[in-house]
């Protein structure tokens, strides 16, 4: 078991922990379709993208329709890339968004 000290300074440790942004795919390899788009932070978009799955919530319905079709296992979320940590926050979401558009219409690997 961990002492009082140590649990304080996991918390403390994970409250100054910095996002990081990105751009990610999920694909399914059912039918080797991906869904690009990008996050200023990469690990709450991953734990949103499956939530909004697996309650019939996504707003892409061609995405939901495949993960209703072919089941959770069927899909994997891909960091495609993470934007530098000194990406200036002003213009955060217009790097995202060209970054995202650049991935999006780049050849499936």
């Amino acid at each position: 078991m961990i002492g009082k000290a140590e649990r304080k300074e996991a918390a403390r440790e994970f409250k100054e922990r910095k996002p990081l942004p990105g751009i990610f795919a999920i694909r399914c390899a059912s039918t080797g379709r991906r869904w690009v788009d990008a996050s200023p932070n990469l690990a709450a978009a991953e734990n949103s993208q499956f939530f909004q799955l697996r309650q019939g919530l996504h707003r892409n319905k061609e995405l939901q329709a495949d993960w209703n079709t072919h089941g959770e296992p069927s899909f994997n979320f891909e960091v495609l890339e993470a934007l530098p940590e000194d990406t200036p926050s002003l213009n955060l979401r217009d790097v995202l968004a060209e970054r995202r558009r650049a991935w999006a219409e780049a050849p499936q690997a």
